[in-house]
């Protein structure tokens, strides 16, 4: 009796996880078309050499697009201080910049050390520009958390734009998602 109901647990557990990962997989290739006031970009690895991680770099050119297609008004760059020593916001303001776009409308955030810092972050300063309307930038399974989080800040006008760029540890990513979505 014991087993069958373990075994059911298990399986239902199954089906929720393979639901789950199919919805963030979808949500996160789901990219907003609509204009917003500011991008804010996700925080990711600065290499020890300074150089960004070839995802950090895809997420980059991704507010490059937006920018481009004047579908935003501002970028934010949002990360935390690296075990290498670079700020990320500052590293990433200095690519988004050697990639044409004006300094001035690049907005730094070097205390986004995680999503959530970086969710609470990105709402003051909007609040404090007076901007409504947001779009997160960072990798496809990653989106739907950070959806979820500018939500329980009260802060609903967030779509989002991902990056077209895999990697074989996404898969790791999304199984880690699904547990960080929910505890």
């Amino acid at each position: 009796m014991l087993t069958k109901i373990l075994k059911s647990i298990m399986i239902a557990g199954f089906f929720w996880f393979m639901i789950h990962a199919l919805y963030i997989t979808y949500d996160g290739l789901t990219n907003s078309k609509q204009k917003a006031d500011l991008a804010v970009v996700f925080g990711n690895k600065v290499n020890e050499d300074g150089s960004l991680s070839l995802r950090l770099q895809a997420r980059l050119d991704k507010s490059i697009e937006l920018y481009q297609k004047k579908q935003i008004k501002e970028i934010l760059v949002s990360g935390g201080l690296g075990k290498e020593g670079y700020w990320e916001g500052t590293e990433m303001k200095k690519y988004l910049v050697k990639n044409k776009i004006p300094s001035e409308k690049i907005l730094v955030d070097n205390f986004g050390d995680n999503t959530e810092k970086t969710v609470i972050n990105t709402i003051k300063i909007a609040n404090s520009l007076k901007y409504s309307s947001i779009i997160s930038v960072s990798q496809f399974y990653h989106q739907t958390r950070i959806k979820k989080l500018f939500r329980e800040h009260h802060f609903e006008n967030i779509e989002s734009s991902s990056p077209l760029y895999f990697e074989i540890r996404d898969f790791y990513s999304i199984f880690r998602e699904f547990f960080a979505y929910y505890f």
